[in-house]
């Protein structure tokens, strides 16, 4: 019998409608008071990917083996339109995730979010767009070799190396910051100067990809203001390797550690809804 279902739905956004994935374990592995909800964002560099990354990449084992169900958002892209686009739909995924929660099953006082790469990025900017709102509360954070800095750091300087390098990654915040002057740290989070109050938040990523620096960046920052977080550095990691290569030994190892954690924070954390 398959472990899971998948539902496609039609969800509104602004200005238009956007479609969302609902992955459920076909039998409960939890109580719905203890069942989190997990809205996870597709990679691509803002330009590209789609919702249906979720069976390439690490949300799919939440729901087989840990019950939760999660959510895929498919965000306008940056080739279709800038920020703050991609950003709105998230939000509205997650605003739909929080008003459905009974009718999926899930604790609404333990709604997480999570992603790769650019949906890294949109990760933590969601954790901050809400905060700064005070909107959704968000118990955990799962920002996986998060693209988050438009600024060249000592990673992505100069950096050539597979998947993603120095030239995709100018191209693809190019068009993502398209008509921006000032950028404000819900388009790029390496420029947020106020951590406090974020989500607690685990990451992994590999030292040679151009992300390295700017996820230490994140994780020391969220640290220093209190937040709970922390991150492990695969040596000779290009970008997206677990992606790339889930059955190689090194990245067995680095799924099953992202897992161990997930499972820590469904005991840990846990945010009320504002009434």
């Amino acid at each position: 019998m398959k472990r899971y279902t998948v539902e496609k739905r039609k969800i509104p956004s602004t200005g238009r409608d956007i479609k969302i994935l609902i992955f459920r374990p076909t039998v409960a592995k939890r109580e719905s008071a203890r069942t989190p909800g997990v809205l996870w964002i597709h990679g691509g560099g803002y330009a590209t990917g789609m919702a249906e990354m979720a069976y390439f990449s690490r949300p799919l084992a939440l729901v087989k083996k840990y019950g939760a169900v999660v959510v895929c958002v498919d965000y306008r892209l940056s080739v279709e339109q800038p920020y703050p686009a991609a950003l709105e739909d998230c939000h509205a995924a997650l605003c739909w995730l929080r008003d459905h929660a009974a009718e999926l099953g899930v604790n609404p006082a333990q709604l997480m979010v999570g992603g790769e790469s650019a949906g890294g990025g949109l990760t933590a900017a969601l954790c901050m767009y809400e905060r700064d709102k005070g909107g959704v509360q968000i118990a955990y954070q799962m920002p996986l070799y998060p693209m988050l800095d438009d600024r060249d750091t000592d990673s992505s300087r100069d950096n050539h190396a597979p998947v993603w390098n120095t030239k995709r990654n100018h191209a693809a915040w190019k068009l993502y910051l398209k008509g921006l002057e000032d950028i404000p740290p819900h388009a790029a989070p390496a420029r947020q100067t106020d951590y406090r109050d974020l989500p607690p938040a685990y990451t992994f990523v590999g030292d040679i990809e151009p992300f390295y620096c700017e996820t230490l960046t994140y994780i020391d920052n969220l640290r220093a203001a209190g937040v709970e977080a922390s991150v492990d550095v695969y040596p000779n990691w290009y970008h997206a390797y677990d992606m790339f290569f889930p059955f190689k030994k090194k990245a067995k190892k680095a799924i099953a550690k992202f897992e161990a954690e997930f499972v820590s924070a469904t005991e840990k954390y846990f945010r009320e809804q504002n009434n």
